[in-house]
Formats: structure tokens, C-alpha cells, sequence
């Protein structure tokens, strides 16, 4: 398995680079964001790979973080989740990002992921709490943060909004205060 790459980044495509080493040029496909991490071409990079085998092709996958690698791992190993929809998962949310939705049982937020529907969402919230690092006291808070996520749906907001307001409060307040505190950021967004 290649589980790392360090070289010379000599092109950018729509979603992969080419990471020039010894001569070799390596297609790598990397997320949106993995992308504007790397500094220009011509710089030497490292990133982070997965081998993706399959009978017809050999695909890498590359990260900018072994975090973000190993995450992506963990989503192919969902029965379900191929390299895709794992990459498109990891170029919606940061791993940290994906860990609060397990944790906060959120299937409204991986739904806003291409090509994840909310059968697919519950399915993997399921499989991924076992396997990831959720600590209990977090699952406590998917009560009022999903009771939030409810009313702000039902105030017309969309799912993209909603998920960036609520990845910034605490999850320990009662639903009234990060309800008011979800609607003054939200405001605050539309004013700009």
C-alpha cells in the first residue's frame, strides 16, 4: 500500500494533482479542500495517500493530514460508502466536523453531502458511532442540538447554514439559548 507521498507538485487538475517523485508522476485525487491547503506548484508537497484496488484500476486518494486519511478509511470501510462519496464527505466536513455529527447523531448534516440520502445518513451514523472516538458526553447533546436543527429547518434555512451555526455552540445549553444564538448568527450571516 502507498500510505504516503513527498514531492514535487508540477500540475493541478479539477479534483486531483500530479506529485512528481523521481521521475514518477502520481495522479492523486484530493477534495476541494485538501487542494487550497497546498502551496503552488513547483513547491515540494507530502500527502497523506490510500490505495484505492479495484479489478479494473488502481486509484490514490491524498490528504493534506494522516487524520484525514485514516477518516477516509473509515468511511470505505461502510458497507455502501465508496471512494466517491467518502471524498465528497471529507470536502463538505472536517473530520472534527464529522465527528460532532456522529456524536450529535445529525443525519440532517451528512444528508448535505452528494449523494448521501437520509436512509444513507442513519445507515452510516450507525455503523460510524462504534468506530469512531465519541466521547458519551457528547452524545448527550444530540437531543437539544437536533431539536435546533428541527425548528431552524422549519424557519426555512438551509442545511449548509444550519450546520455552520451549530458546529460553533456549545452543546451544553438548553435548547432556548442555542436556538436564540443560532438565529442572532444567522442574522448576522444574511446582514453581510
Amino acid at each position: 500500500m502507498i500510505g504516503r507521498i513527498r514531492g514535487e507538485f508540477v500540475a493541478a487538475g479539477a479534483d486531483a494533482v500530479t506529485v512528481d517523485v523521481g521521475g514518477v508522476g502520481y495522479e492523486i485525487a484530493v477534495t476541494g479542500r485538501t487542494f487550497a491547503e497546498l502551496p503552488g506548484i513547483g513547491s515540494e508537497i507530502v500527502l497523506h495517500t490510500h490505495l484505492h484496488v479495484r479489478e479494473d484500476q488502481l486509484a490514490l486518494f491524498g490528504f493534506t493530514t494522516a487524520d484525514d486519511r485514516d477518516l477516509f478509511r473509515l468511511l470505505m470501510g461502510v458497507s455502501g460508502i465508496g471512494p466517491k462519496v467518502g471524498l465528497a464527505i471529507l470536502a463538505t466536513m472536517t473530520a472534527d466536523d464529522l465527528r460532532r455529527v456522529v456524536a450529535t447523531d445529525d443525519a440532517a448534516a451528512l444528508t448535505a453531502v452528494p449523494g448521501i440520502g437520509k436512509r444513507s445518513a442513519q445507515k452510516l451514523l450507525l455503523e460510524l458511532r462504534p468506530k469512531l472516538d465519541v466521547p458519551d458526553g457528547d452524545l448527550q447533546a444530540s437531543g437539544p442540538l437536533g431539536e435546533v436543527r428541527t425548528a431552524l429547518e422549519g424557519l426555512g434555512y438551509q442545511s449548509d447554514e444550519i450546520s455552520g451555526v451549530l458546529r460553533d455552540l456549545p452543546g451544553d445549553l438548553p435548547v432556548e439559548e442555542l436556538l436564540k444564538r443560532s438565529l442572532q448568527a444567522l442574522g448576522k450571516r444574511r446582514e453581510r
